[in-house]
């Protein structure tokens, strides 16, 4: 699974973020990253699920700088605008409001 993107290099999809190349010495990024990666594999695979291509859209792992895990979502305009129908369907005509 490419939840950081690994394998779509040159799909024109910039991943890299504001704080990219930012590190703090003595911050386990790794630990923060591995749970970002994880939640991101799964979100990538519920993506393809729904038809979705990972050129399109996608979930790619990092850090901030305390280096707690985050998970961007990265996409094409359109797929973006896809996907947001879709989620807005789920949540139903109200909004997601309870």
């Amino acid at each position: 699974m490419a939840g950081a993107g690994e394998d779509s290099v040159g799909d024109g999809l910039d991943v890299g973020g504001a704080d990219c190349g930012l590190w703090v010495a003595g911050v386990d990024y790794m630990a923060g990253w591995r749970g970002a990666r994880e939640a991101a594999d799964r979100l990538n695979r519920a993506f393809l699920g729904a038809g979705f291509e990972l050129s399109q859209v996608r979930a790619v792992a990092s850090t901030d700088e305390r280096g707690h895990g985050v998970v961007r979502v990265a996409g094409w305009p359109d797929a973006v605008e896809r996907l947001a129908g879709l989620l807005e369907a789920v949540a139903g005509s109200d909004g997601g409001a309870a």
